[in-house]
């Protein structure tokens, strides 16, 4: 086996995460979105409509970011496009803190046990 398909097996074992959003939540219960690790592809994505993202980071590429990665416990995608006006109009530390989590997330296990 050649070592990128070695890479990409290994990839293919990582296990998704997941980001408790309480200000999203319904009925005292956070909201759950889950998302793999974000790929070399997802920053190319982004790059593409804000080119600067990796030294400038603006809330409107972390809402792409949020939109591209973020999905639902079945794994069908929680947002759209269409949704990024509604994103773009919350609060900018609960943008920023799902960002955060998104790019720098512990594996479920570990985020479990905090």
């Amino acid at each position: 086996m050649s070592i990128a398909k070695r890479i990409a097996a290994k990839r293919a074992e990582q296990e998704r995460r997941f980001a408790e959003v309480e200000e999203w939540g319904e009925a005292d219960q956070p909201l759950r979105l889950y998302f793999s690790p974000v790929a070399a592809r997802d920053i190319e994505r982004v790059q593409r409509k804000h080119p600067n993202f990796m030294s400038n980071t603006t809330l409107a590429s972390m809402v792409e970011m949020i939109i591209l990665k973020c999905e639902d416990e079945a794994g069908e995608k929680a947002f759209t496009l269409e949704d990024k006006p509604i994103l773009m109009g919350e609060p900018a530390s609960v943008l920023a803190k799902l960002f955060n989590e998104v790019f720098s997330a512990d594996s479920i296990e570990d985020h479990e046990k905090n």
